[in-house]
């Protein structure tokens, strides 16, 4: 036998130890806290079919069948808290879970998690949960969203639904999915903790229960002394999440089945009944390594190595059924191998059944399945006048961006009872650019409320509301801060349709103020102009209005699309834009619109056309529309012709054909894109509209140069303008 294949070894002292009863010292009984026999042997036969799914994992790695090899071994402690705590209680789990997956599927007769999770380390298309696109632990019977790197990035949503549960309740929100009761379970290793990701979420929850507020979470810590090859320093995680205030902390022996329980017991009623977070700290071994690749010799001594594996948890709780009289020693063995033969068994069929094997069934799921709710009546006259109060007097008057967007949230959250706005100055002071105004004063602090200035905890509280049946409006205050954050939804928000075939969603519009032209404020971290970075995730909506009246039509459609069909909308609101009135001069009011009557919507990829010449089309967005509408007269003077101006709307989901259709005979396209050259949208649409044209094409790209925008004067030096549209245009024509 290898020296190197631990696999192997573990395995056979297991059987070896046994057989001569060469036990870790255990001493505690079953009276000491009243646990049945039945119970633990139902948490040890979980605890071995966990381990079998490791050791069976790694044979069929060498043999091209698994696609998985980070084991649950050492932690299969973990089994406890897939018993105490309900299935009903969300849990968002670390990858070293099998054993809990495993006990908490007992809760509900007629799964099958053995065969469910051999699918899913064999990446077959028939996995319940992620139909094969990733080893996940995950299951809407059992509450339990598929994750995939839960290094940290979980916690905040985590945290988000814990303060989900009881905000419903008060609410009495009719779309909520979990109990009122319930509580949040997250786990998750010991080196994940000195993440910024995790302590922005321990940062938020202790920050609410510091307020008053309420956070039912049990946050699980799974300390094994590792990180990958890293050791954690002693004591660490418990000098420091120990005295931390609004934290219940519990210490508990992952290796011990009899204290696992009774600690568990205390977090489950502690946290249920203050509905306040606890950190329950389970103290425990990693053994196998980090993964199947990982050669632990390699930073441990053989000595530390050896002795972890004596310290195994199943041999722990061998030595506490035999003491206890609940199993023999040859009971035990002959259930480890009966387990061995069924996982040997369940796996074999599992590797033979079907694979993705295209991009359309690898893609099938990007998108989320669609909600069997009922669109929520849009309120009655009188209910909207009592709603706005003094403001629904002004309301057909034309207004600029900014308050037009304002009465939009004030109908969207009069209509959909399910709706929150909650970001960094939202509520009192109604957002930096008063447009979330009055809404804490008509909605209360439940619906509109301030968040902590800290963008992860923003998106990843929004993430966790949506768990729960809301439909989240956060606000990012800034474009440029969004990059703080964007994980959580690149890596939390928009894969969980897709790891979970759509049966997890968590629709969403994020609303965030950028892009340029801001006259002598803030410099390039208050006019960010690139959106390079929502380009290339799968399934999201990107919004971006040049003007108030489409901005308005447009957020509609984002919330009717996260209420019915579990959308995630990024809505970029061009803040130069906000409180512009003007086109072309001083007081001609031809960029101030009235507020459009409540059922107007705009479609999704839906654009607009201005213009019905044939000799240049222009095609923009945001503030390169409004430039370009600005330079459209002289344009057209210069040429003596007419030319289009298309303002595409909605950067995603752009129908390129029906866009050809409506640049018609016109062969010269200048496409002007404020977002700097290199990764911008106007870069992809060139490849595009080249692609799908069917006659020839001259196209130019004006876009931003490829630099940071400074502060002052110089501010719009790198970006286009109404002169360089000017230019641009007529050199296109001429060419």
């Amino acid at each position: 036998m290898s020296l190197f294949n631990r696999a192997k070894i573990i395995d056979q002292n297991f059987t070896d130890f046994v057989k001569s009863e060469k036990f870790p010292k255990s001493d505690i009984s079953l009276s000491q806290n009243g646990t049945t026999t039945s119970d633990l042997i139902s948490l040890f036969e979980s605890q071995v079919c966990s381990r079998h799914l490791d050791l069976k994992a790694r044979t069929m790695k060498e043999e091209g069948k698994c696609f998985y090899t980070i084991a649950s071994s050492g932690h299969e402690g973990n089994a406890v808290f897939g018993k105490i705590f309900s299935y009903k209680d969300m849990a968002f789990l670390h990858y070293r879970s099998g054993a809990f997956f495993i006990e908490r599927s007992k809760q509900i007769a007629g799964t099958s998690p053995i065969y469910d999770l051999a699918l899913s380390f064999t990446a077959s298309s028939d996995d319940p949960i992620s139909g094969g696109r990733h080893k996940v632990f995950g299951s809407k019977l059992l509450n339990i969203p598929p994750q995939t790197s839960t290094i940290s990035s979980h916690i905040p949503k985590a945290v988000g639904s814990a303060l989900s549960i009881d905000r419903a309740k008060d609410l009495q929100i009719k779309e909520r999915e979990l109990e009122d009761d319930s509580i949040i379970l997250c786990s998750f290793g010991d080196a994940s903790v000195n993440h910024s990701t995790a302590l922005g979420g321990f940062n938020t929850a202790e920050l609410i229960t510091h307020q008053g507020g309420h956070v039912p979470i049990v946050f699980i810590c799974e300390d094994n002394g590792f990180g990958i090859s890293v050791k954690t320093p002693k004591n660490w995680v418990q000098d420091s999440f120990s005295n931390r205030k609004g934290f219940k902390y519990i210490q508990c022996n992952g290796l011990d089945l009899i204290d696992l329980i009774q600690k568990s017991k205390l977090a489950n009623d502690f946290c249920r009944k203050n509905r306040a977070p606890v950190f329950l700290h389970m103290k425990t071994i990693r053994l196998m390594g980090h993964a199947g690749s990982d050669i632990e010799f390699g930073y441990n001594s053989k000595e530390n190595i050896e002795q972890n594996e004596f310290n195994d948890p199943l041999l722990y709780s061998s030595r506490i059924l035999i003491n206890n009289k609940c199993l023999s020693k040859d009971e035990i063995l002959k259930l480890y191998e009966h387990s061995r033969e069924i996982v040997n068994y369940v796996f074999e069929e599992a590797s033979i059944g079907p694979k993705l094997n295209t991009s359309k069934s690898v893609m099938k799921s990007i998108l989320p399945n669609s909600r069997e709710n009922i669109l929520p009546a849009i309120p009655k006259k009188i209910s909207r006048e009592k709603v706005f109060g003094k403001e629904y007097q002004r309301i057909d008057q034309p207004q600029h961006m900014a308050k037009l967007i304002n009465y939009a949230l004030t109908d969207i959250l009069n209509q959909y009872s399910n709706t929150l706005v909650f970001g960094e100055d939202v509520a009192k002071k109604g957002g930096v650019y008063n447009v979330t105004v009055n809404l804490f004063e008509q909605f209360g602090v439940r619906r509109v409320f301030d968040s902590p200035l800290d963008e992860t905890s923003i998106i990843g509280t929004a993430i966790g509301f949506s768990h729960n049946g809301f439909i989240p409006i956060p606000e990012i205050q800034f474009l440029a801060y969004y990059h703080n954050a964007e994980d959580q939804l690149r890596g939390e928000a928009a894969t969980l349709p897709f790891l979970s075939k759509g049966q997890f969603a968590n629709p969403m519009v994020l609303r965030i103020p950028g892009l340029a032209y801001q006259k002598g404020f803030g410099g390039h971290f208050h006019n960010d102009n690139s959106l390079a970075v929502f380009r290339d995730l799968p399934g999201i909506i990107i919004a971006c209005p040049s003007n108030g009246v489409d901005a308005v039509k447009m957020l509609r459609r984002a919330v009717f699309e996260a209420y019915i069909n579990s959308r995630i909308t990024v809505f970029i609101e061009p803040i130069a834009l906000y409180m512009v009135k003007d086109l072309h001069k001083p007081k001609d009011r031809k960029w101030s619109f009235k507020y459009p009557n409540v059922k107007d919507e705009i479609t999704i990829g839906e654009f607009a056309v201005h213009g019905q010449g044939s000799s240049l089309t222009i095609i923009s967005y945001a503030n390169g529309f409004y430039l370009s509408m600005k330079a459209k007269v002289e344009i057209e003077k210069k040429l003596n012709k007419k030319i289009k101006i298309i303002d595409l709307r909605w950067l995603s989901n752009i129908n390129i054909a029906s866009l050809m259709k409506s640049v018609g005979k016109c062969s010269k396209i200048l496409i002007v894109d404020e977002c700097r050259k290199n990764g911008c949208y106007g870069e992809g649409l060139v490849v595009d509209i080249f692609t799908a044209s069917t006659k020839p094409l001259k196209i130019r790209l004006h876009a931003a140069e490829n630099s940071f925008i400074p502060l002052g004067k110089a501010a719009t030096v790198t970006l286009p303008s109404k002169e360089s549209i000017i230019d641009n245009a007529i050199k296109l024509y001429n060419e």
